[in-house]
């Protein structure tokens, strides 16, 4: 990648700063997992706050939980707290850590292609052969995850 190109993108250099992209589709794919053991069990706390009712909606329970976990988690962070274990983080297409804003568009997108198993498996394509491992979502934003600079 040219100069230019970090000047356009603002993330680091995929080819002279591989560090900042080494093991992340890994290292996503295990902050997922986390995230989604946090997400579970936050919604069966919320569960008996529905006079267990929720048991019979408990999908759609996971669903407003894992979308609100991961607006808040990103906006204050710029990584779930799966992401912040692996040591991974999001980054803008300036190299600046997600706003609110940032964080509801991608967890909108994020939620939206999880709905669609052929975009999902796309999106994971793309995170093992793009320079800068980008699925679906950060093409679009023109975003990256990208291991912490204190981790390497």
């Amino acid at each position: 990648m040219s100069h230019i190109d970090q000047d356009i993108w603002g993330l680091p250099d995929p080819v002279s700063q591989a560090g900042f992209y080494d093991s992340v589709p890994t290292k996503r794919l295990l902050a997922f997992v986390v995230d989604l053991i946090i997400i579970v069990v936050l919604s069966a706390l919320v569960v008996p706050l529905t006079a267990f009712a929720g048991i019979f909606f408990f999908p759609f329970i996971v669903a407003v939980v894992s979308f609100a976990y991961r607006v808040v988690t990103i906006a204050n962070g710029s990584a779930t707290l799966g992401m912040r274990l692996m040591g991974i983080e999001f980054r803008t297409s300036k190299g600046e850590r997600f706003d609110l804003g940032y964080a509801l568009l991608h967890t909108l997108m994020f939620t939206a292609w999880g709905l669609m198993f052929i975009i999902q498996v796309a999106s994971v394509i793309l995170m093992l052969t793009t320079a800068r491992k980008q699925g679906l979502t950060d093409l679009i934003l023109g975003t990256a995850a990208i291991n912490r600079p204190s981790r390497f």
